[in-house]
């Protein structure tokens, strides 16, 4: 078992960042608002009164820290990872008790990390072959200090699983318990890249909406993804 407080801290600057997300998701006034992060919880008891589904919109706020919460243009992209946790969505480094936002440090990564995601949802309901849901790109900068699983030691590749999250997932919730702003680990997906598996908001920046894309499903995997504006297809090798 790894030991959370052995893991090397390191400085993690990516000026492009890329986080892809369905298009499914509207950014959220509350958050995209120049109001200050700390009038929040004013704004929503107010706003409740008339609009009874705002909590659906905006999440549950009271699982970012005051101190840690994000405004402003494309604050969405930041906030909506944590205040929509669930524990329905559990991911590598968390059991959906608290919310991670994760990142490729380019654009290949981020790609086949949803595309693997994706086709695994395809093949458990069952969807027929076809291009399916529309996805957005989220080029953003991340800056901090991340606990590190770019290492040789044996003991990390445990968290490192493709497909067992059970050990990563103990990973998180232990640095998270320790103070960690989160983790910066090799791509169990894509060769040479790497991801970070952020805690907090506060550690990205600058987010700014890129390509729309669309996903082909072949009935066994994606193999094509499209620019949604200008039609060009690319194979995945």
């Amino acid at each position: 078992m790894i030991e959370a407080a052995a893991l090397a801290l390191s400085t993690v600057t990516w000026d492009r960042a890329v986080r892809i997300i369905r298009s499914a998701h509207p950014p959220i006034d509350l958050f995209e608002d120049i109001a200050d992060p700390a009038d929040w919880p004013l704004l929503i008891a107010a706003e409740q009164k008339t609009n009874p589904r705002l909590v659906e919109s905006i999440g549950n706020i009271d699982l970012v820290p005051p101190e840690r919460r994000v405004g402003g243009p494309g604050a969405s992209y930041l906030m909506s990872p944590f205040t929509h946790a669930s524990e329905d969505r559990p991911s590598r480094f968390s059991d959906g008790t608290y919310g991670v936002l994760y990142a490729g440090n380019m654009f290949e990564v981020a790609l086949i990390e949803t595309i693997y995601h994706h086709g695994r949802f395809m093949r458990q309901t069952s969807q027929e072959p076809g291009w399916t849901s529309q996805f957005r790109e989220i080029v953003l900068k991340v800056d901090g200090g991340l606990h590190d699983l770019r290492t040789k030691d044996p003991d990390v590749s445990e968290a490192l699983h493709p497909d067992d999250y059970a050990p990563s997932q103990q990973l998180g919730k232990q640095l998270r318990g320790i103070g960690s702003n989160g983790i910066v680990y090799p791509s169990v997906r894509y060769a040479d890249g790497a991801c970070v598996a952020l805690f907090y908001p506060d550690l990205a920046s600058n987010p700014i909406q890129g390509r729309h894309l669309d996903y082909h499903w072949n009935g066994e995997t994606v193999d094509l993804y499209r620019d949604a504006a200008n039609g060009h297809v690319v194979r995945i090798a």
